[in-house]
């Protein structure tokens, strides 16, 4: 019988850990993000604690503590999520570089998405965790009530992640077709933001608005992780979530593989 393979000897991990050692070259640009996440933190835990008190104490089902923690919680989560649109896979695709990403023996989708979550778990300790750290110093922020939400809150974080790397990939592929990519990329960046729940909570929306970002994988991203590591639901509503979270992680994953095809074939017909 032959051995399992180590994980330092498996190619998709040496791609994660790359991701993430990588990230940590830039200790300045991580302490300025920290800088930023802390000062945008302390502005808007002003502005949506003040909306809290005005509404008498509760808006939209949120007291001042569970607010405190989803601007706190989704401050320590900008530096992993990536609602930004870039990709080293766009700038591959107009060099013509893919080319030979195609030809090496690791699916180019597999080889990108892990570097990314590999960036995005890193920056959660320099980055998140301070940050948190500071929203728990400053206000009283809701915290989960217990070790097995501290868990499944923790999962649904890093399922948030994953979900939102995979998701850029899928707006990277666009090169494929697209000689000038920038423009999606601000459309997504505006989208993705807006419906993940990074200015407010999504439940402060009308209920259209509500029920159209329900229909997109953008929540998923931030606002059920927010949700279930501040212990705003808890039992089946976290599950629920997650499960959620999971089918999403699945659509983009599908989708992905599926315009990676569709774009090698493109790219051999033009003799890339």
């Amino acid at each position: 019988m032959r051995p399992l393979p180590s994980p330092g000897r498996n190619p998709y991990w040496r791609f994660l850990v790359a991701g993430f050692r990588g990230q940590s070259a830039y200790p300045l640009a991580t302490l300025a993000g920290l800088v930023a996440n802390a000062t945008f933190g302390l502005l808007k835990g002003g502005i949506m604690g003040a909306a809290v008190e005005s509404s008498g104490g509760e808006l939209a089902g949120y007291s001042a503590a569970t607010m405190a923690a989803f601007v706190w919680l989704g401050q320590g989560m900008l530096g992993s999520v990536n609602f930004w649109g870039g990709s080293d896979l766009q700038t591959r695709i107009k060099s013509g570089d893919v080319a030979v990403d195609f030809l090496r023996p690791v699916g180019v989708q597999a080889a990108n998405v892990l570097t990314d979550i590999g960036k995005g778990l890193f920056a959660l300790l320099p980055r998140g965790l301070p940050s948190v750290v500071i929203g728990v110093l400053v206000s009283s922020m809701a915290l989960p009530p217990d070790a097995a939400a501290y868990a499944l809150g923790l999962t649904s974080l890093l399922i948030g992640i994953t979900v939102s790397h995979a998701t850029v990939y899928v707006v990277a592929t666009a090169g494929f077709w697209l000689v000038e990519t920038r423009g999606v990329s601000v459309l997504y960046m505006a989208v993705s933001g807006f419906f993940a729940g990074l200015f407010t909570p999504i439940y402060l929306f009308p209920d259209w608005l509500l029920t159209l970002a329900l229909l997109t994988p953008f929540p998923s991203m931030m606002q059920f992780p927010i949700d279930v590591l501040s212990g705003q639901v808890t039992g089946p509503g976290a599950w629920q979530r997650l499960g959620v979270q999971l089918v999403w992680l699945a659509v983009v994953l599908v989708v992905g593989h599926l315009t990676t095809r569709a774009g090698r074939r493109r790219l051999e017909v033009q003799g890339g």
